[in-house]
């Protein structure tokens, strides 16, 4: 059913490799997701989410536990969700997603990774059309199962696929938690791969080996910035 999780998974920029600047950036997700929601992982799914996720790129407890408390105070500084758009090296599409607190700044930086790469920013909207808000959960296990387990629980599931043991479901973003609920519910505790909501590219747009180097700088560039959080493209190379 559909292209291979693989395929997918090849075209989503993750954030740098620099350990700190990892849990820079995850100690901003969970402490704007706590402040804006409540501090308490039982009672905010969404945060409960960042955690695992924090903790599986290996993120140590205190930079997590930091982050909550910090929230809880009521204090420090109060970051927006940003996000920009535009056409990458080669012509491939991109998605920026940001927390800033200065959003001028913010605008400034990114635009600036744009321009020194021969990219183009463009409006909100100007590529993400092109590119599915998908939750995607991946996890070991039969697919028949776990096919069952999402109609008898309503789930809208996009996709569906099996490769070697290995079940990657696709759902629409609004629909990624009761996906979640409901293969645990039937098939008990999981240990999920991958639990997140990515920005998955329809098609792929191949960069030539000309533009490749490009490219690579590019997506350093903007990984270098501290308010960047995820980069998201339709880069094939």
């Amino acid at each position: 059913m559909g292209r291979a999780y693989q395929n997918r998974k090849d075209s989503m920029a993750k954030t740098s490799d620099m350990k700190a600047r990892v849990y820079s950036k995850h100690s901003r997700g969970i402490y704007v997701c706590a402040k804006a929601g409540g501090a308490d992982p039982e009672g905010n799914v969404a945060l409960r989410s960042l955690i695992e996720r924090a903790k599986k790129d290996q993120v140590p407890a205190h930079v997590i536990d930091k982050a909550l408390k910090k929230a809880n105070e009521g204090g420090g500084e109060d970051f927006a969700p940003a996000r920009y758009e535009g056409f990458g090296p080669g012509g491939c599409m991109v998605i920026v997603d940001c927390l800033t607190d200065n959003p001028n700044r913010t605008f400034g930086d990114v635009r600036q990774c744009f321009t020194k790469t021969k990219a183009k920013i463009g409006t909100q909207g100007t590529v993400s059309h092109m590119f599915d808000h998908a939750g995607i959960l991946v996890f070991k296990g039969d697919e028949e199962a776990a096919l069952d387990a999402l109609m008898m629980a309503d789930v809208d599931v996009t996709d569906i696929e099996s490769d070697d043991g290995t079940i990657t479901v696709f759902t629409p973003h609004t629909e990624q938690f009761k996906a979640k609920k409901a293969l645990t519910d039937a098939l008990g505790e999981i240990e999920f791969d991958v639990d997140e909501i990515q920005f998955v590219p329809k098609n792929t747009t191949p960069i030539s080996a000309d533009d490749a180097e490009m490219f690579h700088k590019f997506i350093d560039m903007l990984d270098d910035l501290d308010d960047v959080q995820h980069i998201y493209h339709d880069a094939e190379l």
